[in-house]
C-alpha cells in the first residue's frame, strides 16, 4: 500500500530479513477457512513424486484475505497488460485437493 493510500498518511517501514529475502518456491497453494480465519498452505510438488510438503503457512483474518485477493487481482492485471495473458492450466491433472472442511485451491 503506498503512502498516499494509507488513511493516516504515515510511512510504513518494512524490514526484510536476509533469511526471508530469498523466498520459498511454491507451485501449489491450498486454502482453507473457518468463520474467523483463512489458512493458506504453500506446497512444493515435484514431478513423479506423489507426496508434497507444506513449505509455508500463512494465517489471515477474513478482511485481510479479501485485501490480499484484491491486490492479487490488481497485480495479475498489471502483469498481463505488460506480458500478455497468463495461461490457466491444471498441472496436476485434476488432482483432488479436498482435504476436509471448506477448501479452495489456487
Amino acid at each position: 500500500m503506498s503512502e498516499q493510500n494509507k488513511p493516516d498518511g504515515k510511512q510504513l517501514n518494512i524490514e526484510l530479513p536476509e533469511d526471508v529475502a530469498g523466498g520459498i518456491y511454491s507451485n501449489l497453494a491450498i486454502i482453507t477457512h473457518s468463520n474467523s480465519e483463512f489458512v493458506i498452505d504453500f506446497l512444493r510438488m515435484m514431478p513423479g513424486v506423489p507426496k508434497a510438503k507444506v513449505k509455508s503457512r500463512i494465517i489471515l483474518t477474513p478482511q485481510h484475505a479479501k485485501r490480499l485477493m484484491k491486490a492479487l487481482i490488481e497485480n495479475v492485471g498489471k502483469y498481463e497488460s505488460v506480458h500478455g495473458t497468463i495461461k490457466d492450466v491444471d498441472p496436476h491433472g485434476g488432482l483432488p485437493l479436498n482435504l476436509g472442511g471448506p477448501t479452495a485451491q489456487a
